[in-house]
C-alpha cells in the first residue's frame, strides 16, 4: 500500500481563519449581496447559497471576511461542532466557523473534507467548555490527517464526489417533481383550473364547482392514532419487527416516504399497546410535539400516540397528503393543550375539506401517483448511494481499501 504520511491540518492550509457577525441591531448591515454563513447551515454538505446576506458596510464593520470557494469549513460551536462543509461559492461566515483554505500542492480539498467527515466523532470529542461544548481554531489546526500522494487523494475524492454528485442530482430532480405535484394539487383543488369552464356554486369556503361539496375530513379517510409499548419492557422493542414511528424519527429524516423509525416493536409490544398497523400509502401526521411532521408510509407501519394519521378511503394518498400539508397552520391554530398543543382525533376528523366527485379524486390520484412513484424510486436510490458512500468512506480514508480494488 502506498505510504500515507501524517500532517497537522494547519500544515496543509494556505490560510486558516474564522469569521464575524455584523452588529444585529444595525439594519444597514444586513440584506445585502454578500453571502454570510451561519454554522447551523453546516451539515456534511456543499454550500452553494446561504440563508442570510450582509452588506459591504456589514463586512467592513465586523471581523467577517471573504472565504475563497472550495474551502473546507468546520463548525466550532455547540451542537454543530466538528461538522464540516465545502463552499462552492465565495462567501463570508460568522465567528463560529473555522475556514480552511487548502494548499492544493499538498492536499485535495475534497479529500480533506471527506477525511474530516470520517473522523467527525474524534474531532467532536475534543470540544470543551461549560454548558456549550466548543472547539477552537488551534485544536482544528493541530488535528492530524493522514495523506497518500496527491494523485491517490484525487482518485479517492473523485469517486466519493461522484457519488455525492448523483445524490445531489437526484434531490434536485425530486425537488422539481415536488413542485410539479404541489402545482397539480393547487390547480385542481385551489384554483379549479381544469373545471373553470363549468358552473360554480357558493359554499362556506367560497365558490366551488357544481357537484362538489364541503364535508369533514373523516368522510374521505380514516383517522388513526397510535400507541407506545411500555418502555420498561425491553422485549417489546427490536430492530426487525413491526415498523413503528415517532415524531422524533421525522425530525431527523424529514423524508417524504418512510418505511420505519429508529426501532421496531415486537408482536408482544404491539398487542400490549394501542398502536395500530396502517397500510402502505397512509399519510402519517404528527399531532403533537410538534404538530405538522408529515410523511407517507412505504409499507405497513404503526406509530406512537404522537400521530393522527390519515388512511385513504374515498380520497387517495396524494389528495390527503397535500390537503394536510397545506392546512398545517389551520390545524395548529385549532389545537389545544396546557403543556403542549395537540391536534385531537376529534379535531382531525372535523376538519373542513372540499369533497369532489369520486371520479375526480380517482383521476387526480392517477396523475399524482406517477409523480410519487418517480420520487420514491429516486429516494430509494439516494438512500442506497448514501449507504455506499458511508461504507466506502472509512475504508478509503484508512487505506484499508484502495481505489484500484473498487469495481466502478
Amino acid at each position: 500500500m502506498q505510504e500515507w504520511r501524517t500532517y497537522r491540518i494547519g500544515d496543509i492550509c494556505k490560510r486558516v481563519c474564522s469569521g464575524g457577525t455584523p452588529k444585529s441591531t444595525e439594519p444597514s448591515y444586513y440584506d445585502g449581496e454578500i453571502p454570510w454563513l451561519n454554522t447551523k447551515e453546516i451539515n456534511f454538505n456543499r454550500i452553494s447559497s446561504t440563508e442570510k446576506h450582509i452588506t459591504q458596510s456589514g463586512l467592513d464593520n465586523s471581523s467577517a471576511k471573504w472565504i475563497d470557494k472550495n474551502s473546507v469549513i468546520v463548525a466550532m460551536y455547540g451542537a454543530t461542532a466538528a461538522k464540516v462543509a465545502i463552499n462552492t461559492i465565495p462567501l463570508t461566515t460568522n465567528q463560529a466557523c473555522c475556514n480552511l483554505s487548502i494548499d492544493e500542492t499538498k492536499a485535495d480539498y475534497r479529500f480533506v473534507y471527506y477525511w474530516l467527515c470520517s473522523h467527525y466523532t474524534e474531532l467532536a470529542s475534543l470540544a470543551n467548555g461549560g454548558a456549550q461544548q466548543n472547539l477552537n481554531a488551534q485544536q482544528i489546526k493541530d488535528f492530524e490527517i493522514k495523506l497518500p500522494e496527491i494523485q491517490i487523494q484525487q482518485k479517492i475524492a473523485d469517486l466519493l464526489w461522484s457519488i455525492d454528485n448523483k445524490i445531489i442530482c437526484n434531490k434536485s430532480i425530486n425537488d422539481n417533481l415536488e413542485q410539479q405535484a404541489q402545482a397539480l394539487y393547487k390547480s385542481w383543488f385551489v384554483d379549479f383550473e381544469p373545471f373553470k369552464n363549468g358552473k360554480f356554486v357558493d359554499s362556506e369556503q367560497g365558490l366551488i364547482p357544481e357537484g362538489w361539496r364541503i364535508g369533514e375530513f373523516s368522510e374521505i379517510c380514516d383517522i388513526v392514532g397510535g400507541g407506545t409499548p411500555s418502555k420498561s419492557r425491553t422485549d417489546f422493542y427490536c430492530k426487525n419487527g413491526i415498523a413503528w414511528l415517532t415524531p422524533k424519527d421525522l425530525s431527523v429524516s424529514k423524508a417524504k416516504f418512510t418505511a420505519k423509525g429508529a426501532e421496531d416493536i415486537t408482536l408482544e409490544g404491539y398487542n400490549s399497546s394501542s398502536a395500530k398497523l396502517m397500510p402502505r400509502g397512509a399519510v402519517l401526521f404528527s399531532s403533537r410535539a410538534p404538530i405538522g411532521y408529515i410523511t407517507i408510509a412505504k409499507n405497513e407501519i404503526s406509530t406512537n400516540q404522537g400521530f393522527k394519521s390519515a388512511v385513504p378511503r374515498i380520497a387517495g394518498t396524494g389528495y390527503l397528503y397535500y390537503y394536510l400539508k397545506s392546512n398545517i397552520s389551520t390545524i395548529e391554530s385549532k389545537a389545544s393543550g396546557s403543556t403542549f398543543k395537540e391536534a385531537s382525533g376529534a379535531l382531525m376528523k372535523s376538519l373542513k375539506v372540499i369533497v369532489p366527485p369520486t371520479q375526480i379524486l380517482n383521476d387526480f390520484e392517477k396523475e399524482i401517483d406517477a409523480l410519487f412513484r418517480k420520487q420514491e424510486l429516486l429516494d430509494d436510490e439516494i438512500i442506497n448511494l448514501a449507504i455506499m458512500r458511508d461504507t466506502l468512506l472509512p475504508k478509503l480514508m484508512s487505506g484499508e481499501l484502495t481505489i484500484n480494488e473498487i469495481d466502478c
